[in-house]
């Protein structure tokens, strides 16, 4: 499934509507360049789950946890970025107890935390020129019945 965005308020939009669709358990893993939206498309994705606390790219703390709002879902917010593809470090997080009360999504994960969970979304983004943002969704799991609903979304 693929989507375009003209401006970081659409990419937020689809956030928030991918937040609301997001339960416990869930993992969404952000792969994209420098810039493309990760950190803003998790702003929407927070804003949709209703959480607490201000959403910004966690590369210096690596893990942000965001205590659950009124639809009750946390959401732990990761850059795995810094781990530079050390998976020791990322066990080191204990995302896998995290992932059973809260929702996931770890910017710059894939190829590190895909071992978390047979069920997972990559979204991946690029920004175009024009700053268009480009997003496809590639599901895994459980999520291929699931992203069709996201279509409506987007």
């Amino acid at each position: 499934m693929n989507f375009a965005f003209p401006t970081p308020e659409s990419t937020m939009d689809f956030g928030r509507a991918l937040g609301r669709s997001l339960r416990a358990g869930d993992l969404v893993l952000l792969a994209g360049p420098l810039g493309a939206g990760k950190t803003t498309l998790t702003r929407g994705i927070a804003d949709g789950l209703g959480v607490g606390g201000r959403v910004s790219s966690p590369t210096f703390v690596i893990a942000r946890v965001h205590p659950a709002g009124e639809p009750g879902v946390a959401l732990v917010h990761v850059d795995a970025y810094r781990l530079g593809g050390d998976l020791s470090q990322l066990d080191d997080l204990d995302l896998d107890t995290e992932l059973e009360r809260s929702a996931l999504v770890v910017e710059w994960g894939e190829g590190a935390a895909e071992r978390l969970s047979d069920d997972y979304l990559v979204v991946r983004l690029d920004r175009r020129e024009d700053d268009v943002r480009e997003v496809t969704l590639e599901p895994h799991g459980t999520w291929a019945s699931r992203a069709p609903d996201l279509r409506l979304a987007g």
